[in-house]
């Protein structure tokens, strides 16, 4: 019953904590701790440090590179690309906006892209519904796929910690491909959802009216970014950064090449890649701000350091809440979990996805749901299979990008539906997912 009433607790906590939005969610999780603790007795569990370090330093060097408008250089070429293949930009969108995430390590770069997207399909007469949706789907996609996420990021500090540790380059071997084909399926299942426009009685309606289809069909402000001129150094801070993760993704492959430390019994061995993460992500930082002359204080008010400054307090929260309740349970638990979760491996997949949709985090999904897993006996290798189900957030069309996307969506045709969950993301969503944790699971047990 014990166990029981802690679980409600820590549901509850989750549940009204996402009504506040992340920093709510962190202290919600406050008194969650506090009734754990002095009126459960339970013992308090560790807060995930290592983690939190390693996000802030993603964190740092992505201020950066928005703040040095490098970002908006990977955005300008992504509206070329486009814009250069208005006909497939059903498949095209999903596939820029996942790549874009990869690259940089939030989905939140969709935003720019909405309205370039939108502005294509309606002038080439596609249902901007099937690009759109499919984009906001693939953009959020990208994040377990990219070796400045916060997501990705978590589950290397902590599988550090594990007897066969997982590497960021062995991570990404399985999740760029997995989460790449879950954006294509996405993207091809969109081609023909919906009706045309010129069959859509709805449409047909809305253009009937001169103002509305002035409306639909006039001109984004802000829907070319090729025409806006960036500066030199723009380019230079979207180089160094480029080139800092790839010496991140060749330190993870030749782990030789890391300076040797002794360990707790003396042996030399290669510096953990959690460590090099963070240092070399604020290496890359101090070098844009150094050559590229950033202000601090521009970086500080960029909106990719004010939402990742929000996931570490989140993450912060959540998480030490969670391992203090499991913590408790833990031996109970592995009785009855590790048998189950051996036999049903994809019972992994589905918790980390719900958890997801409760926490509206991927990165706070894993940082709770991925510990447990390994402490009730889950292989690690499950764990890199199912990367893609850490995406769950967009069963209910609250997420920020998904609001976005509707409200970028002139004709109307990104909508939610009378029933809220017959949402326009809902298909690509389950679609995408399903078919990136097919494929990392496939992958996954070929390679290792």
């Amino acid at each position: 019953m014990l166990m029981l009433l802690g679980f409600i607790i820590l549901l509850s906590c989750l549940i009204i904590g996402v009504r506040r939005g992340g920093l709510g969610l962190a202290a919600v999780s406050g008194i969650g701790l506090i009734i754990f603790i002095f009126v459960l007795g339970f013992k308090p569990g560790k807060a995930p440090v290592d983690v939190m370090l390693t996000i802030m330093a993603v964190v740092t060097c992505s201020g950066f590179l928005q703040a040095s408008k490098g970002l908006d250089v990977m955005l300008k070429y992504a509206e070329k690309f486009l814009r250069s293949n208005p006909k497939y930009i059903t498949i095209l969108a999903p596939i820029t906006t996942w790549f874009l995430t990869v690259l940089c390590g939030t989905g939140h770069v969709v935003y720019a892209m909405f309205p370039i997207i939108y502005d294509i399909a309606i002038k080439e007469n596609i249902r901007p519904e099937r690009p759109m949706a499919s984009a906001s789907v693939a953009s959020q996609m990208g994040v377990c796929a990219s070796p400045a996420s916060v997501a990705v990021v978590s589950v290397v500090a902590i599988l550090a910690s594990t007897t066969h540790p997982f590497g960021v380059v062995q991570i990404l071997a399985i999740s760029i491909p997995a989460s790449f084909c879950g954006a294509l399926a996405a993207g091809l299942w969109s081609l023909n959802r919906g009706k045309d426009l010129d069959q859509d009685p709805d449409f047909l309606t809305k253009i009937a009216d001169p103002e509305q289809k002035a409306f639909i069909y006039g001109e984004y402000a802000d829907a070319k970014l090729s025409d806006i001129k960036l500066p030199s150094t723009a380019y230079r801070a979207a180089g160094i950064f480029l080139i800092g993760i790839l010496i991140i993704a060749i330190f993870g492959s030749f782990p030789e090449l890391l300076p040797k430390i002794p360990n707790a019994k003396g042996i030399l061995m290669p510096l953990s890649m959690t460590p090099t993460i963070q240092l070399l992500m604020l290496a890359i930082a101090a070098t844009i701000m150094l050559s590229c002359n950033v202000k601090s204080s521009d970086v500080a008010s960029g909106s990719v350091f004010k939402s990742g400054m929000v996931a570490i307090v989140s993450v912060f929260g959540v998480a030490w809440m969670a391992d203090t309740y499991f913590s408790a349970y833990i031996p109970a638990m592995k009785k009855t979990l590790s048998a189950i979760v051996l036999s049903y491996p994809w019972l992994y997949a589905a918790v980390l996805f719900l958890v997801s949709k409760l926490i509206n985090s991927q990165a706070a999904a894993v940082t709770v749901i991925v510990p447990m897993a390994l402490s009730v006996g889950v292989d690690p290798l499950i764990i890199v299979s199912f990367m893609p189900a850490c995406y769950g957030y967009f069963i209910l069309p609250t997420y920020p990008s998904d609001l976005a996307c509707i409200g970028f969506d002139r004709s109307g045709t990104t909508k939610i539906g009378s029933f809220i969950i017959n949402h326009s993301f809902i298909m690509p969503g389950l679609i995408g997912v399903t078919t990136g944790c097919v494929v990392g699971y496939a992958i996954a047990h070929l390679i290792y």
